[in-house]
């Protein structure tokens, strides 16, 4: 009985080691490309002593990537160079040899099918409004991590096209990078292009570097993280106008600490003009701070933006606990004119990062921004007043309603004071240095403040103004009410 078990026990063991020997055979048909497999039942590589010189070594997605590229259309065709982590190329096993050095000459017959699937494949190429063929690959090369060629676009061209690296270059396969030329025919230089460029899947944070040259030679540069979409390289006034309306309009619906500085402001209000008066002092200011900021009058320190994200957190209490306690709403535009000033910086964030897509249009971008964020706050303001006013009318009285309603609000705002605080006492404050910048940018605020002191005395004459008509026009039709009975034959009261 025990020896039939061990007999058995034995075959068992016998079949594995068969097994076994069968899947390493199969896994060495290509070594060079990996095999899709469960996790669970994922096969481990053949030891580097089994074939010393070009045995595949698995790499994971690298974490940052950093993606180099050129566009430029010349002799009817456009052509797209481009540089990436070598390791940034998924589902292929590179030949590597002692520790990890790439074998070059081996690894170099897997790059044009490597870039083919994993970079030409995820770009879209227009010419005017025309898709364009997709690219193909008319070169690739390994390159050190220190080599300066991407510096500009002829020397990065001249690079891909010279002779490979040797193969006794100790390089580790980690720190290789891969260059690539991508070519579509165009029918001209002179068109307008745009690249839809989706590479963030080479890495878990993909940074790409894109310059398009003119064929004047010019270079415009763009940098994002992620996929940005479709970018027109050469937009006409028209499209980046259009871009940045559609940018502005998502930024203030997205920003919801804005949006609760709207409802703020709007909680108290139940008549048009002192909405309206309202509105338009905050709208006034934001687009003051907005366009100095683009302009370059707001400092580039790296604690001026945590400045501003708390600024703004605290004037979302302040309107919250005043419509708690305050007694009347006379002043309320003052209050809307000075917090909009602040939050008008805080809009310029998104907007000095974006205006890279603006090509050549920076002030109609600019006005198509302003235009976009006013559109939202009309949309919010269109959805915020009818709601107070159903909520204060069908469910709550409208005192109640307010308190509660701005408690919650400044609760909220509290915490993320708070918070951002916190990040702001984080950086080291340093007294400037009193030289010519620092007077020139004096100089620059002066003029900011001359600014926002006129527009500010231009807002309080319209507004009293306003006021002596609007009080003149009550007093017209009370006259008129008094004198209708009269008329009617029976005695004026």
């Amino acid at each position: 009985m025990m020896r039939s078990k061990t007999s058995g026990l034995v075959a068992l063991a016998v079949g594995m080691v068969t097994l076994a020997g069968s899947s390493r055979a199969a896994a060495e048909v290509a070594p060079g490309v990996s095999r899709s497999t469960p996790a669970t039942a994922s096969a481990p590589h053949e030891p580097a002593a089994a074939a010393p010189r070009s045995a595949p070594v698995p790499h994971e997605i690298p974490a940052d990537v950093v993606v180099r590229a050129f566009v430029k259309a010349d002799d009817g065709t456009l052509r797209l160079v481009v540089r990436v982590p070598l390791t940034s190329m998924r589902d292929v096993d590179f030949p590597v040899r002692g520790p990890g050095y790439v074998e070059i000459e081996e690894a170099s017959e897997l790059l044009a099918d490597q870039a083919t699937i994993w970079i030409a494949s995820y770009v879209a190429l227009y010419e005017e409004t025309a898709l364009l063929p997709r690219p193909i690959v008319t070169g690739a090369r390994i390159s050190l991590p220190s080599d300066p060629s991407f510096a500009d676009y002829d020397r990065a061209l001249a690079h891909i096209s010279a002779p490979p690296l040797g193969a006794g270059i100790d390089l580790i396969l980690e720190q290789a990078m891969l260059d690539v030329v991508l070519e579509t025919p165009v029918e001209s230089a002179d068109s307008r292009f745009s690249i839809d460029p989706a590479w963030a899947h080479l890495g878990i944070r993909t940074t790409t570097v894109l310059r398009f040259v003119t064929p004047e030679g010019a270079e415009r540069v763009y940098q994002y993280t992620g996929n940005p979409g479709r970018v027109r390289l050469d937009p006409r006034w028209h499209q980046a106008f259009l871009r940045f309306v559609v940018l502005g309009f998502a930024h203030i619906l997205d920003g919801i600490d804005h949006l609760l500085f709207l409802l703020c402001l709007v909680i108290p209000m139940r008549r048009f003009w002192p909405l309206v008066s309202v509105v338009t002092a905050f709208t006034a200011a934001h687009s003051i701070t907005l366009g100095a900021s683009v302009l370059g009058i707001a400092p580039n320190a790296l604690w001026f933006p945590p400045l501003i994200e708390t600024l703004i957190a605290a004037s979302i209490v302040f309107m919250a606990l005043e419509n708690i306690v305050a007694k009347t709403q006379k002043r309320r535009w003052m209050w809307a004119f000075g917090f909009g000033l602040v939050h008008g910086f805080g809009f310029s964030f998104l907007l000095r990062e974006s205006l890279q897509f603006a090509g050549s249009h920076l002030f109609t971008s600019l006005l198509g921004f302003n235009l976009g964020v006013e559109f939202g706050q009309l949309f919010a303001l269109l959805i915020m007043v009818p709601g107070l006013a159903l909520l204060f009318a069908k469910v709550i009285p409208e005192r109640t309603g307010a308190i509660l309603v701005s408690a919650l609000v400044a609760h909220t705002s509290w915490h993320w004071m708070a918070e951002r605080w916190g990040v702001l006492t984080a950086y080291n404050f340093q007294r400037p240095a009193l030289d010519a910048v620092f007077g020139a940018a004096l100089l620059r605020w002066v003029a900011l403040l001359l600014v926002v002191v006129a527009v500010a005395w231009g807002l309080g004459e319209a507004y009293r103004r306003l006021a002596k008509w609007a009080a003149a026009r009550r007093g017209v039709e009370g006259a008129s009410g008094r004198e209708r009975p009269a008329a009617s034959g029976q005695p004026a009261e």
